[in-house]
């Protein structure tokens, strides 16, 4: 199965009260493995960046400000997605900022019935913990020594691995194919062993007065009458 692991920066907490997508990264993966394939952008906001969103993500104004806008880029972007489930944590965060975008730059919005939300994934299984990207990463091992800032897709690859921990671990996509047998009879052939007769199993007078004399060389045997009386 085709998932899209994505994350997105933003000028602050709400498209409805104007503020705009500045960056989105994304992460192809198939059957819980990454292919390798991504897809990541600036986006020109066409307003200022509050100080306080630029403390978290880094990108200010000036650097945006020769960045494409989102109408430039979202052909891309939506080829980049196709019709994959869009896997984020704290999704209806990201999807009220990519469905503002689209429906602003006259698209058709994602259908939330596509929506993956790994925050709730955590909450669900992890209930009482801390479910920050930051927490989930410690609690599985998974190295974010690099990440000094957010970053849109560097944030998408830490919770493509974190989605994976969630969901069952890395054995999820090592699965082996399996091959149908084709039309395969297998003849079941019976085999009759050879009867022998039965080995005669007592010994002739003989056998015994030859046991009986070598038993009187043995000095207290543990299986003679003398090691019992």
């Amino acid at each position: 199965m085709r998932e899209i692991v994505f994350d997105t920066e933003t000028t602050g907490l709400s498209f409805a009260g104007g503020d705009r997508l500045v960056e989105i990264g994304c992460i192809e993966m198939v059957n819980r493995v990454e292919t390798g394939r991504s897809f990541h952008a600036y986006i020109n906001p066409e307003r200022d960046m509050p100080a306080e969103a630029e403390a978290v993500h880094g990108l200010s104004a000036v650097f945006l400000s020769d960045k494409p806008l989102f109408g430039a880029v979202v052909a891309d972007l939506l080829e980049f997605v196709g019709d994959a489930p869009l896997v984020a944590h704290n999704a209806g965060f990201d999807f009220s900022f990519l469905n503002g975008e689209l429906k602003r730059a006259g698209r058709v919005e994602i259908c939330r019935s596509r929506m993956v939300d790994t925050l709730t994934i955590a909450r669900t299984r992890h209930p009482g913990a801390k479910h920050s990207l930051d927490a989930l990463c410690v609690r599985f091992g998974i190295d974010r020594s690099h990440r000094v800032v957010h970053g849109a897709l560097l944030d998408a690859q830490l919770l493509a691995q974190v989605y994976v921990e969630l969901t069952g671990g890395r054995q999820i996509g090592l699965g082996l194919a399996v091959e149908p047998v084709a039309d395969t009879v297998v003849e079941l052939v019976a085999v009759r062993a050879e009867i022998r007769p039965p080995r005669a199993h007592a010994a002739s007078a003989e056998e015994l007065a030859r046991h009986a004399e070598f038993m009187k060389t043995v000095k207290e045997p543990l299986w003679g009458a003398s090691a019992f009386g």
